[in-house]
């Protein structure tokens, strides 16, 4: 399908200075790919992200990272050993919730063939990263469309490059602010003790209320409210929360375990840009990870490991980076979207964003200013 406007070519202006992407890609060696499935006939709606953090070389390398939960209703594998170890191996993969299995799967017989060695002489185990949200009012989850297979296409599909948004992967069947959500990505690029560092966000959005919904400051839901509900409706607060939001941030700055929770950490108050206070029924999950310090895998590395990381006290540039690649993320999901039928409720209709609309809002507040002080 052909991208529409990113936000930014819309003309909304966010802060800060993006990568030539403006994408996760922007952070060296880190590849994206996309397994997409649609079908109306068969009621699918789905897909797989796939996000490789390294070139790989044979054997896998640490990949350093830290994790965090705003709220823990969703599932993503293998981050009890990132909480302890504070690394991972291999690749992540977002899908929705019923392929978790399946992607799993898929991961590990792609980890198995791709560092067949690592795996053939010696005692080793796969534990990638995998996440879901959501995607059961667009496609039919419980058609278990996603095999294997369409993890291990996305993972050999991944590159580098500009990323499409939207309806792609993982994001083909999800729904953010009650508007057509999905796949968005954002970069940012900082300067901390002379040297430049790339920071950025893909995200898997699929969370919300219309009512909430704001846009670089402006409450943009509330201006263009649902013409009728297509979602759960509870009499006394309207539509129900029913989404999640998968975050992974990504940047090559060196940095210690304990800063990349802390930067995981900060994808809480992206997200909360554009409106959302972590709804109940919201699994607002969070990784961050740095490409810095490539070494060997942990059996390799000796008795003594040494890293690298910034001063706790040159941080503030990097989670700013952070805040702000997850917020236009997420806006570059919601813009590339277009109206979609609904599986659950039969009939109902999930709309696109009218993105001229959505400017002409945005930009109208923008250029009046703050409204005056009353007195």
């Amino acid at each position: 399908m052909p991208q529409k406007p990113r936000a930014r070519d819309l003309g909304l202006p966010f802060p800060g200075t993006p990568g030539p992407f403006n994408a996760i890609t922007d952070v060296a060696g880190v590849c994206v790919g996309f397994t997409t499935l649609t079908d109306p006939a068969r009621q699918m709606r789905t897909g797989v992200t796939a996000i490789l953090p390294r070139p790989e070389k044979g054997s896998p390398q640490p990949v350093w990272a830290g994790f965090h939960a705003l709220n823990g209703n969703g599932e993503m594998t293998g981050v009890h050993w990132v909480n302890d170890a504070g690394y991972f191996l291999g690749p992540i993969l977002i899908t929705n919730t019923h392929g978790i299995g399946a992607c799993h799967h898929g991961a590990v017989d792609w980890m198995i063939r791709t560092y067949d060695s690592h795996f053939r002489d010696r005692h080793a185990w796969a534990m990638p990263i995998v996440a879901e949200t959501y995607d059961g009012v667009l496609n039919d989850i419980n058609a278990l469309h996603v095999t294997p297979d369409h993890a291990i296409a996305a993972l050999e599909a991944a590159t580098s490059g500009p990323v499409d948004e939207g309806s792609t992967g993982g994001g083909n069947g999800m729904i953010a602010y009650e508007f057509k959500g999905g796949t968005g990505t954002a970069s940012r690029r900082v300067v901390v003790g002379g040297v430049t560092y790339t920071v950025a966000a893909l995200v898997q959005a699929n969370y919300g209320r219309r009512e909430w919904f704001t846009v670089l400051g402006v409450p943009v839901g509330k201006a263009m409210p649902l013409a009728r509900p297509f979602r759960m409706v509870k009499p006394e607060t309207g539509p129900q929360e029913m989404g999640s939001i998968i975050v992974i941030l990504a940047t090559d700055a060196p940095l210690s375990d304990a800063l990349l929770r802390g930067l995981a950490k900060r994808a809480a108050l992206g997200i909360g840009r554009s409106g959302s206070p972590g709804g109940n029924s919201s699994g607002d999950i969070f990784l961050a990870f740095s490409t810095a310090d490539p070494m060997p895998e942990p059996l390799a590395l000796g008795a003594v490991v040494t890293r690298r990381s910034l001063n706790w006290n040159e941080m503030d540039p990097i989670y700013e980076a952070a805040v702000q690649s997850v917020d236009e993320s997420v806006i570059n999901a919601i813009v590339q979207g277009e109206d979609v039928v609904c599986v659950k409720p039969a009939g109902g209709v999930c709309p696109g964003i009218d993105t001229a609309e959505l400017c002409r809002i945005v930009l109208g507040a923008v250029s009046a200013g703050p409204a005056p002080a009353s007195r």
